[in-house]
C-alpha cells in the first residue's frame, strides 16, 4: 500500500509553555494529519536531552524527555494551578524554543506536581515503576546523583561512585530517594501520556514513526549503567568514540563523541541489550527509524580524546548476526525504515538488501547535473521511503536557494516546471515524491508551508542554533490540510 506522512518534531508543536508537548494540540495535529489523508507522523527521537539540547545525545536510550510532559493535564487533575503555568517565564518567540528558560521553569512546575501527587497509593503508578525497572531504576539514580554533583559525567564522580560500589550506591539511594522517586514520577507521567497520544492517533488511522540514534549519549545512564557494552578501558575511559570521517562537507570529518559498543560482547549475549531496546521501541512507535544504519556494517573509531574525525579508522560491526537476534525474537516483520545515507559501500548495500528493510531517498540530494544519481526519483525502487529533506537538511525553499544556477536549472527541467513561478517550487518537489514509485512518502511540515532557511530544525556540526523552530499557532489551517490531501 502506498502512503504519505508528515515529518514534524513534539517539540515543534505549537504547544503553551515554550515547547511543542503532548497537549491537545498534539491531539489537534493528529486531526489534521487523519483529515489531510496521512497514515504517517514521523518525530525525532523522545529520549530525554542534556548539552546541546540534541535528541540524538540522550541521557537514557529508554527514558522520555520530561519536556513534552503536558502541564496542562496537571493544571485539569489539581497538580498545579494554571497561574503556575501562566507566571513562569517562557521565552518572548513562540516561533523559537528557549532551553533556557525551558530547564528553569520546566522542572520547577514538575516538582511542585510532584509534591502534589501521592506515588504511595496510585497502583498504577507503582505498577510503571515495577514493570520497568530494568532501566528505570539505574536512570532515576542517575539524574538524581547527577543533580547532586552539579551536573557533571559521570566519568567525573567520585570514584565509588563512577564504578558503581554496592555500598556506595546503596547510601545514594537511601538518601536522594525523594530524588529517585522525583524521576520515577516524571517517566510514569511522560509514558502515561504518549501511550495515550499514541492510542489517539491509532485510532484515527495514523501511526507513529520513531527516530532510534545507533549510538547512546557517553554521559547517559545506559553508559554509566552497563559499562560492559562499550569499549572502555579498566577505568570505564572510551577506547574509541563514534563519527564520520573528512568528507566534501566537512574537512575534519564529524566528531560526535557517542562511546562506540563491544560487539564482541553483545554477540556472547545474543544481543540481549539491542532486543530489550528494540521491544521498547516497539512500545512507544509503529515503525522504528534507525539512525545511521550504515553503522551496523563498518563503523568508523576515533581515537578518544582527538580534537577532530581525521585520524580515526573503519571497524566491522555485527553485520547480519544482530538482525537474524532481532528476527528471532520478534519475527521476520520488523516495522524498520534504515537511515542509509552519506557514504556507503557495497558491503553495506548488500546487508541492506539481506534485512529486507527500505532504505530513504531524499530529494535534496538528487540534483547534480554533473553525475547519474540514486536519489532521482526514475531510479528508485518501491522498497524505500522518499523525503523531501530530513530534520539534517535545509528546508526545500532554503536548499533551492543556495543551489547552483546550473543545478537550479536541471531540476526545473527534470520535473517539467521550467515556468514554475519560485514560490509554488516546493509543491512541484512535494509533488515529484509523491509520484515516485517508492511505497512510502515523507514531507517535513515546513516544506508543505514553503518556509525558508529560518525553519531549518538542525545544521549538523554546529552548536546554539538547533532543535528550536516551532510552528505557530493557526499556521496549518484547512486551506493547507486540504491540499495536502488533494
Amino acid at each position: 500500500m502506498r502512503a504519505s506522512g508528515i515529518l514534524l518534531p513534539v517539540s515543534s508543536l505549537p504547544s503553551k509553555y515554550g515547547i511543542g508537548c503532548f497537549s491537545e494540540e498534539a491531539y489537534e495535529f493528529v486531526d489534521q494529519l487523519a483529515r489531510a489523508g496521512q497514515k504517517y507522523w514521523q518525530i525525532l527521537p523522545l529520549g530525554p536531552t542534556g548539552y546541546g539540547d540534541s535528541p540524538y545525545q540522550s541521557f537514557s536510550t529508554f527514558a522520555g524527555n520530561s519536556y513534552f510532559i503536558d502541564l496542562e493535564a496537571f493544571v485539569k487533575e489539581g497538580y498545579l494551578d494554571k497561574s503556575d503555568c501562566e507566571d513562569c517565564d517562557w521565552g518572548t518567540n513562540e516561533s523559537y524554543v528557549d532551553y533556557e528558560k525551558i530547564y528553569n521553569s520546566r522542572f520547577r512546575l514538575l516538582r511542585k506536581a510532584f509534591e502534589n501527587y501521592d506515588c504511595e497509593t496510585d497502583q498504577e503508578y507503582r505498577k510503571f515503576v515495577k514493570e520497568n525497572a530494568a532501566w528505570l531504576e539505574d536512570y532515576s539514580l542517575y539524574m538524581a546523583i547527577k543533580d547532586s554533583l552539579n551536573g557533571i559525567s559521570w566519568i567525573e564522580w567520585p570514584t565509588e561512585l563512577k564504578n558503581r560500589e554496592k555500598a556506595a550506591l546503596a547510601e545514594e539511594r537511601e538518601k536522594l530517594a525523594k530524588e529517585v522517586g522525583f524521576y520515577c514520577f516524571q517517566q510514569f507521567c511522560f509514558f502515561k501520556q504518549w501511550t495515550a497520544l499514541k492510542a489517539y492517533a491509532n485510532a484515527k488511522g495514523v501511526e507513529m514513526i520513531g527516530d532510534i540514534p545507533i549510538y547512546v549519549a557517553f554521559d547517559s545512564a545506559d553508559a554509566w549503567a552497563q559499562p560492559e557494552l562499550f569499549q572502555f578501558d579498566k577505568e570505564n575511559i572510551p577506547i574509541g568514540v563514534a563519527g564520520c570521517p573528512p568528507d566534501a562537507f566537512s574537512a575534519t570529518g564529524q566528531l560526535w563523541g557517542n562511546p562506540l559498543y563491544d560487539w564482541e560482547y553483545h554477540k556472547k549475549t545474543g544481543y540481549a541489550w539491542w532486543i530489550r531496546r528494540m521491544a521498547n521501541c516497539m512500545k512507544l512507535y509503529d515503525v522504528v527509524r534507525i539512525d545511521h544504519f550504515r553503522g551496523f556494517e563498518a563503523y568508523y573509531s576515533i581515537p578518544y580524546g582527538d580534537a577532530t574525525a581525521e585520524f580515526g579508522h573503519w571497524e566491522k560491526g555485527p553485520g547480519m548476526a544482530l538482525f537474524q537476534a532481532l528476527e528471532a525474537h520478534f519475527g521476520d516483520e520488523i516495522p524498520v525504515i534504515a537511515e542509509d545515507l552519506g557514504f556507503l559501500t557495497p558491503e553495506v548495500y548488500e546487508l541492506l538488501e539481506k534485512t529486507g528493510f527500505p532504505g530513504m531517498k531524499v530529494l535534496e540530494f538528487a540534483f547534480d547535473d554533473s553525475e547519474e544519481s540514486s536519489y532521482l526519483p526514475h531510479n528508485y525502487t518501491e522498497n524505500c521511503v522518499v523525503y523531501t529533506g530530513t530534520h539534517d537538511n535545509d528546508t526545500l525553499a532554503g536548499w533551492f536557494d543556495s543551489m547552483s544556477k546550473k543545478n537550479r536549472s536541471f531540476a526545473r527541467e527534470y520535473m517539467g516546471s521550467r515556468r514554475a513561478p519560485k514560490k509554488e517550487l516546493h509543491w512541484q518537489f512535494i509533488r515529484l515524491a509523491l509520484e515516485s514509485p517508492a511505497r512510502l512518502a515523507v514531507i517535513p511540515i515546513q516544506d508543505y508551508l514553503g518556509l525558508g532557511t529560518e525553519a531549518r530544525i538542525n545544521e549538523p556540526s554546529t552548536l546554539g542554533k538547533n532543535w528550536k523552530w516551532r510552528l505557530l499557532p493557526g499556521e496549518v489551517d484547512q486551506t493547507l490540510v486540504e491540499k495536502c490531501r488533494r
